[in-house]
């Protein structure tokens, strides 16, 4: 497997803070490894359907880092596996991949590069507002005695349900947008659209989804 170079220290630091508050929210998940010539895109889902046959929502983070020279890589690995090297990596500066890929549901899914219009701005304050009531619905609508398949549907359905009068957008994006860390305080979240895909961007990050069903 090969490995990936990185530019900065910096890089890594930010990588391994986006990949623990990744964990943070799914501590089985996965990261994924797309390049694009020297940019190297760095996936992760904190919410996810199961099988891609399913109507729940699929909601993707993104991070993207310049790296020194071009990588050709698609690569899948547990999270915890790509954190412990990169907490281990040297001088160098290179990230050696583990020798196993894993897959999950979201990994097959690869959203559109182009395309992408604007369609708005959405308050820090608001996108907060919508994770912190969805996480007190999960919360309250969750026995502590209910089984792991009931407690994944019933999340299923609160971050799947649109947020807002004028976007489609699912709750989880904010979820995702709030728990990744992408937010700073007062910042305006930039929202674009494209071939019934969503996506909110900071200067941090950025969460992509498909559209909420119209409950119409």
């Amino acid at each position: 497997m090969p490995a990936i170079q990185f530019n900065d220290p910096r890089d890594i630091s930010d990588l391994v803070s986006y990949l623990e508050r990744a964990k943070k929210l799914d501590s089985d998940g996965l990261v994924k490894f797309r390049g694009f010539h020297d940019v190297l895109a760095v996936y992760v889902s904190p919410i996810f359907s199961a099988s891609l046959l399913s109507d729940g929502p699929t909601v993707l983070g993104l991070r993207t880092l310049k790296l020194p020279f071009e990588h050709q890589v698609d690569v899948n690995f547990e999270l915890s596996a790509i954190l412990e090297r990169l907490v281990g990596i040297g001088e160098d500066l290179s990230l050696e991949l583990p020798p196993v890929q894993q897959r999950a549901a979201w990994t097959g899914i690869t959203p559109p590069r182009d395309g992408w219009e604007s369609v708005g701005t959405l308050s820090q304050e608001q996108v907060t507002a919508w994770a912190k009531d969805g996480i007190a619905e999960v919360a309250s609508a969750i026995p502590q005695s209910v089984g792991s398949s009931i407690a994944n549907k019933v999340r299923l359905q609160v971050w799947g349900r649109s947020v807002g009068d004028t976007l489609q957008l699912p709750a989880g994006a904010a979820f995702a947008l709030s728990g990744l860390g992408f937010m700073s305080p007062n910042e305006e979240v930039r929202v674009f659209k494209t071939r019934g895909w969503l996506r909110l961007s900071t200067q941090h990050g950025h969460v992509l989804c498909k559209e909420a069903p119209s409950l119409v």
